[in-house]
């Protein structure tokens, strides 16, 4: 997505949701909307349409998406064997830089998204740049040994955001991921209503 410079935690709070691939942050002390009326927003009934443009944000911002990807993505969910909703989520938790945050290499999607844009990453012993780019079984993804000395990287290696999905196979001795089956549905670290988010573009594409 375009660079998003504005406050992260004023995005979560609007959304009414912790989101581990934007920020650290927690809205646990502050989960009111941002605003003097937050109180009272939180009290109002949300429109059919209100609710279903919170889940789709809610992914567009934890997966750094712009509009048109998240219309892409969508599109090619659909013509899947199975549900959209279900393809749709895992075309997400499949790419590449959402591999690098899952496996723990970065505190957020946008850090992983750095450092495969800055080719720290290597995907099958190759080194890769693509942060769009879609893992499937068997792949191996692991930085580079140069890459282990960035201080982003330490701290979040001994500090994980999330623990480490089942289906990412960690090997101590290489500090790499295998992938060893595609991501579940219900994989996706915060709730969401995906069936929402499939109404909300079936009038829109």
């Amino acid at each position: 997505m375009s660079r998003l410079t504005g406050p992260r935690l004023k995005i979560m709070r609007a959304l009414g949701v912790d989101l581990p691939g934007l920020s650290r942050k927690t809205i646990e002390d502050r989960p009111t909307p941002p605003g003097q009326h937050g109180m009272k927003a939180t009290r109002r009934r949300k429109s059919d349409y209100g609710v279903k443009l919170q889940e789709k944000q809610k992914l567009r911002f934890n997966y750094g998406l712009t509009e048109r990807q998240m219309r892409r993505l969508i599109i090619e969910a659909r013509k899947g064997n199975e549900p959209t909703g279900d393809n749709f989520l895992q075309l997400l938790e499949r790419r590449l830089d959402n591999v690098i945050f899952r496996a723990g290499y970065a505190p957020t999607i946008i850090a992983a998204r750095q450092l495969v844009s800055h080719r720290h990453v290597m995907l099958n012993g190759k080194s890769v740049n693509i942060p769009s780019m879609r893992i499937k079984v068997g792949d191996v993804v692991a930085l580079k040994a140069t890459s282990f000395k960035i201080a982003m990287v330490l701290e979040t290696m001994a500090r994980p955001v999330l623990e480490r999905p089942e289906w990412l196979q960690w090997d101590e001795t290489t500090t790499s991921v295998k992938v060893a089956h595609l991501p579940d549905a219900d994989q996706v670290p915060f709730p969401i209503d995906v069936q929402q988010i499939v109404e909300y573009y079936s009038n829109r594409i």
